[in-house]
């Protein structure tokens, strides 16, 4: 008798998320990356990310995001945009603006950067600098007209939570007014720092209602002319989001180590032992990689996803978020109604009313409240 097979791989993955480094001059307490983060020393070299390109290109994919931490933070970022642009990979670098000069982004267009998509924490100056930890406002609105000036395409990623919600029109407008063509409008998700913050983040059923209904106007006033995304947040809608278009179905992530994962935020489960870029090649790591196996299909499922109708629609939810709620990635999201364990998530939603007043815990420890008065 044999063993069960693995499932059979998907398509060529379109995306390459490139986590550059975990450094970063914003302290974020929605932050996604993991709690524990990748030290400097431990990154992956010049030359480990223009073969990684190289084996992106030839593996299929079309577009990658140049993420961190703070990308600009890498001294050899031009060279791995031209790696990129070499491999004939679209590339968009995600920034919090901070660093980007008028000279450091002549060298990224001429290496082949095609478009950016700047972090915004809030609409006004003293509300974004307090979640980002420093004075950081008047940098961003630099960048975003150093990018126009540019003639790329500018997209803004704005996470939204309880303390910037009733803002949003702000928010958009200040989108509009940049002269951003994508607006992402992210509710935060719950795992890393998010998931430490989740008693001072998490929104009020009444200021999701609202910030809908805000959505939806400034789309009908924008038409085609700016791309409004609204991310729904996992815990209110008792369906759960399928996780990455389905686990290794679309996208590869490569940690600032060379952890290569499914998802950026599967670093925090354990026992899932990546492989490592320096170790296997992509297109290995993509077909073979127990970590992309794990998920990836439906016949991990069990419990209630196993015969569920919508398995093949939801595929089971978010993998880190059934880790981070409940310690076991297979089991059932409990963002799901259907889920046993989804009183893990009704309990969350008594938060807002008692975390009105909760302390931030910001993504790196230090005295970012005292930062922010003297600005």
């Amino acid at each position: 008798m044999t063993g069960p097979q693995a499932p059979a791989a998907p398509g060529a993955p379109w995306a390459l998320l490139a986590e550059l480094t975990h450094a970063c001059p914003l302290h974020c307490p929605y932050c996604s990356n993991p709690v524990e983060l990748v030290r400097r020393s431990a990154e992956l070299a010049t030359e480990d990310w223009t073969r990684v390109m190289a084996e992106a290109g030839a593996l299929g994919v079309v577009q990658t995001h140049l993420s961190g931490g703070e990308p600009l933070l890498r001294t050899d970022l031009a060279p791995i945009v031209a790696a990129a642009e070499g491999a004939g990979i679209y590339t968009q670098l995600v920034t919090s603006g901070l660093g980007l000069d008028r000279a450091r982004l002549a060298e990224l267009v001429a290496a082949g950067l095609r478009c950016v998509q700047l972090s915004v924490q809030d609409a006004r100056k003293g509300e974004s600098e307090l979640i980002a930890g420093r004075r950081s406002f008047a940098a961003k609105e630099r960048a975003a007209a150093l990018v126009a000036e540019a003639g790329l395409p500018l997209g803004l990623n704005v996470v939204l939570h309880r303390r910037n919600l009733d803002r949003l029109d702000e928010i958009i407008e200040l989108g509009v007014r940049w002269g951003a063509e994508r607006i992402e409008l992210a509710n935060t998700q719950f795992y890393g720092w998010g998931l430490v913050n989740r008693a001072a983040l998490l929104p009020t059923r009444e200021q999701l209602a609202a910030a809908q209904r805000t959505v939806a106007d400034w789309r009908e006033r924008l038409g085609d002319s700016v791309e409004l995304v609204w991310v729904v947040p996992d815990y209110y809608e008792g369906v759960p989001k399928p996780c990455m278009g389905g686990w290794g179905a679309l996208s590869i992530t490569v940690g600032p180590d060379g952890s290569a994962l499914p998802c950026p935020a599967a670093y925090a489960i354990d026992g899932l032992d990546p492989d490592n870029v320096r170790d296997r090649s992509l297109a290995w790591i993509w077909e073979h990689s127990a970590a992309f196996n794990a998920y990836r299909g439906t016949d991990w499922m069990t419990g209630p996803c196993g015969g569920c109708p919508r398995k093949e629609i939801d595929l089971g939810g978010c993998r880190c978020q059934a880790f981070a709620l409940t310690g076991d990635a297979a089991r059932t999201d409990p963002a799901c109604s259907l889920s046993p364990d989804h009183g893990l998530v009704a309990a969350a939603l008594l938060e807002p009313a008692a975390g009105a007043g909760a302390e931030l815990v910001y993504r790196r420890p230090k005295r970012v409240r005292e930062a922010v008065r003297r600005s």
